[in-house]
């Protein structure tokens, strides 16, 4: 059963790479590395364990064709945090015309956040986008649904907010990583 709940979006851009303020390096040992060749299967792990609690829905239907073709795309770019060889999150970029990269999904695994992750995986994304020649602008957006420090994590990273929009929304439950996932978190 869903619900109509007001959604406020943020649209953030970043217009050159002398804006980015890099993030602290956490204490803890990580790894962040380009995934070169992508699995379906693995994009979609990322996405429904780590966009589950905040409603990311939108690419649940999607076919493995269909995720396939749009991970070997030139355009996208997915690169992962680890932590002792386990994923603990993701940034998905997608180059665009006129030199724009969209960061289109970020984020961390449960484990990962309040670690200072989430600022040292953003900083490495963002830096990634500024790498291609032809970057004139970065942007991401945000909501109400995300995670509470993702806003600000955007803007400490030297992101400017650029559009905010608020509309009414059906929401259901947000779906977690599998079935249940917010009755039993056990």
């Amino acid at each position: 059963m869903s619900e109509e709940r007001p959604v406020t979006t943020w649209y953030l851009e970043m217009t050159a790479p002398g804006l980015l303020l890099p993030a602290r390096v956490p204490a803890w040992e990580h790894r962040l590395e380009r995934v070169r060749r992508p699995s379906a299967a693995f994009a979609r792990f990322l996405y429904t364990a780590i966009g589950g609690d905040w409603h990311w829905t939108d690419r649940l239907g999607w076919s493995k064709a269909r995720w396939d073709a749009h991970l070997l795309r030139e355009a996208c770019e997915l690169y992962t945090l680890q932590l002792d060889g386990t994923p603990a999150g993701f940034a998905e970029l997608e180059r665009q015309p006129e030199g724009n990269v969209q960061l289109v999904y970020f984020g961390l695994m449960p484990d990962a956040v309040g670690r200072g992750f989430g600022g040292r995986l953003l900083t490495y994304a963002v830096e990634r986008a500024w790498q291609h020649t032809a970057t004139r602008r970065v942007w991401v957006h945000t909501c109400t649904l995300d995670a509470p420090a993702a806003l600000p994590n955007y803007q400490a990273r030297g992101f400017s907010l650029f559009r905010t929009e608020t509309r009414s929304l059906p929401l259901a439950a947000a779906p977690g990583p599998w079935p249940d996932w917010n009755r039993d978190r056990s």
